[in-house]
């Protein structure tokens, strides 16, 4: 099994970072592949609504110059997914929520590719802001219908300079928490993927409110 991690921060080795690799420490000790993708230093631009992901149906986005193509396929082929976001103005950082957007929109119109695989999302933040942070990376997970670990608090961690985090006692135990219970999630999945069989996807049904 395998979980990819993708780093939201454009700091590589920052509080985002090591907030992520604290949660990969505890999948590794359970025999979980885990590798980290940084997203926060790259030059990703924001969906274009133009709607050819459904149309084209081939799993890919039409703006080709930056990596969001080859990350949607890393998120298919791995078992679970870790969001990790620092906080820009109590929200998502812009680099982030354009890959966000965007993979979520191929994914979603693609026979829903990420559906009911394991996903959970962390921050890292200064002070303020880091629940609505969490709350925003998690309405990505609830939309794809993919199966949310919980911890034992909100999955934030606090620092401000790069290696702060690790100051942070009580953020660090809901890390390692979040990695147990993930870690246990996937291997629950994988035990009772012959034994239970899968609910039937819905098609969507929308309902538009301007009459």
């Amino acid at each position: 099994m395998k979980v990819v991690a993708f780093n939201g921060s454009p700091n590589k080795d920052g509080n985002t970072h090591q907030s992520l690799q604290i949660v990969g420490g505890e999948l590794e000790k359970q025999g979980i592949d885990f590798e980290i993708i940084q997203v926060g230093n790259q030059a990703v631009r924001g969906c274009l609504a133009c709607g050819k992901c459904a149309e084209n149906q081939n799993e890919r986005c039409v703006i080709k110059n930056d990596p969001v193509n080859e990350w949607v396929q890393c998120m298919k082929t791995a078992d679970g997914i870790l969001f990790g976001a620092p906080v820009h103005f109590a929200g998502i950082a812009g680099t982030m929520k354009s890959f966000l957007d965007r993979a979520f929109m191929v994914a979603g119109v693609n026979h829903s590719m990420l559906r009911h695989k394991v996903g959970a999302s962390v921050v890292a933040v200064r002070r303020s802001g880091g629940v609505t942070t969490f709350d925003g990376l998690n309405h990505y997970i609830n939309f794809a219908e993919m199966l949310l670990p919980g911890s034992n608090y909100w999955n934030v961690a606090h620092g401000l300079q790069p290696g702060e985090v690790q100051q942070d006692g009580e953020g660090k135990q809901i890390l390692r928490v979040l990695g147990k219970n993930m870690a246990w999630l996937l291997k629950v999945i994988a035990a009772g993927r012959d034994k239970v069989a899968a609910v039937e996807p819905e098609t969507k049904e929308f309902t538009n409110f301007i009459r």
